[in-house]
């Protein structure tokens, strides 16, 4: 991974630290993502005439990935009812990059460096020990919780993996980021008017604004993320991602004023002795 590769992920990260912390409306958070994704989609029609369409080789990568991303968010309604979201979804995160690593291995035959690894491992651990804080544990997580968060992971780790290689296989990453917004949001409306009924669009559409900045900064980030893995191994890229979580907690306690812990230290120090093993790997 090249140092400006390697820049330009930490500048994703910080975006999407940055939009998270702006999407917290008044709406609960699938329909926050839903209203972000619409403005993703949004955005990226205005690029189109700039863009080329995708080869068909390119379409069932997109196809895939919207799939994925539609499982996504049914897994994470499935948490929202089975227990706190606030729990399994540090578990997916901190699990994504693992299982993104692995799968990496056989889809794209990318097998990281022992430093890579390392750095992979110590980004995982340090995301699920920020996430949960020392507040929570994980031994009162129940199996049904769990079993979300895991499916949630796989989901995560499928996407990456499958907008990795699509990015590579496309003329260019801008326009299979472009196209892949459209049909996401696309996907986005259709679950939210499957899981919330028609009465969500009102909700959704007072938030518009919102939902069209948030969308625009989203889209920039992970279509950083998508270029870079077509520069640096998938896996890597995808784990370094995760550092979104660290830029999350300067914002909460510089921003915001929450407190820092010891456990929020330690997984700062986690966090950030990955970074260095990954760009020394």
């Amino acid at each position: 991974m090249t140092l400006f590769v390697f820049f330009a992920v930490l500048a994703a990260a910080a975006m999407h630290a940055i939009w998270n912390a702006l999407v917290k409306v008044h709406l609960d958070r699938f329909l926050s993502i839903t209203l972000m994704t619409l403005g993703m989609g949004t955005a990226a029609i205005v690029v189109l005439p700039f863009v080329e369409m995708p080869k068909a080789e390119v379409w069932p990568y997109i196809i895939a990935s919207v799939i994925f991303h539609m499982g996504y968010r049914t897994f994470l309604i499935g948490a929202y009812q089975a227990g706190d979201f606030a729990q399994t979804y540090p578990l997916a995160r901190g699990t994504a990059p693992l299982l993104a690593a692995i799968g990496g291995m056989f889809v794209v035959a990318e097998v990281p460096a022992p430093l890579a690894i390392l750095g992979i491992l110590l980004l995982s651990a340090g995301t699920l020990v920020m996430s949960f804080r020392g507040g929570a544990h994980l031994e009162k997580l129940n199996l049904r919780a769990v079993g979300y968060a895991l499916g949630t992971s796989i989901f995560i780790a499928s996407y990456t993996l499958s907008d990795g290689s699509g990015a590579r296989l496309a003329a260019t990453a801008q326009s299979y980021a472009a196209w892949l917004f459209i049909c996401d949001a696309f996907g986005a409306l259709v679950l939210c008017l499957v899981f919330r009924g028609p009465k969500a669009l009102p909700v959704l559409a007072r938030d518009w604004k919102t939902g069209l900045f948030t969308g625009v900064l989203s889209g920039a980030a992970y279509w950083i993320v998508m270029w870079a893995m077509t520069k640096a191994p998938i896996a890597s890229v995808a784990s370094l991602r995760e550092t979104s979580i660290l830029f999350a907690m300067m914002i909460s306690v510089y921003a915001l004023g929450e407190k820092m812990t010891g456990w929020r230290g330690a997984a700062a120090l986690s966090i950030v002795a990955g970074v260095i093993a990954l760009r020394m790997g």
